[in-house]
């Protein structure tokens, strides 16, 4: 195991995460959610959010403003998707903050219903 997963595995078993960002985000990166976020818990990369786990309260007015349906609670993430729990947590770490709802990418729409986009994830700051 890499010494990053390792570290995010770690947060993940100390950490209770509430909410988490999927695998639709990547690429879309629409920030509807980031608006009703009464805490600003969502964390911004380059072509992705995140939830950073230790500040979300598990209000879930995030979920419905989702236009691509990437927001689940932790205990709802389908088993396909269920390593963005330890993405969600290793990455909130290091990408800053967003509190406002900005642009989403000219292209987001032609990606919105692209399966399989983890390869496409760019963790850039």
């Amino acid at each position: 195991m890499r010494r990053v997963e390792y570290a995010a595995l770690t947060l993940l078993m100390s950490a209770p995460m509430t909410h988490v960002v999927t695998e639709s985000c990547i690429k879309c990166k629409y920030t509807d959610c980031v608006d009703v976020c009464p805490v600003d818990c969502f964390r911004e990369g380059p072509n992705m959010l995140v939830i950073e786990p230790d500040e979300c309260i598990d209000c879930a007015v995030c979920i419905p403003e989702c236009p691509v349906n990437a927001i689940y609670a932790e205990e709802d993430v389908p088993e396909d998707q269920r390593r963005f729990i330890a993405l969600n947590v290793e990455l909130s770490q290091t990408w800053p903050s967003i509190t406002r709802m900005k642009p989403h990418p000219e292209d987001a729409d032609e990606w919105k219903d692209v399966r399989d986009k983890l390869k496409y994830l760019d963790r850039g700051k």
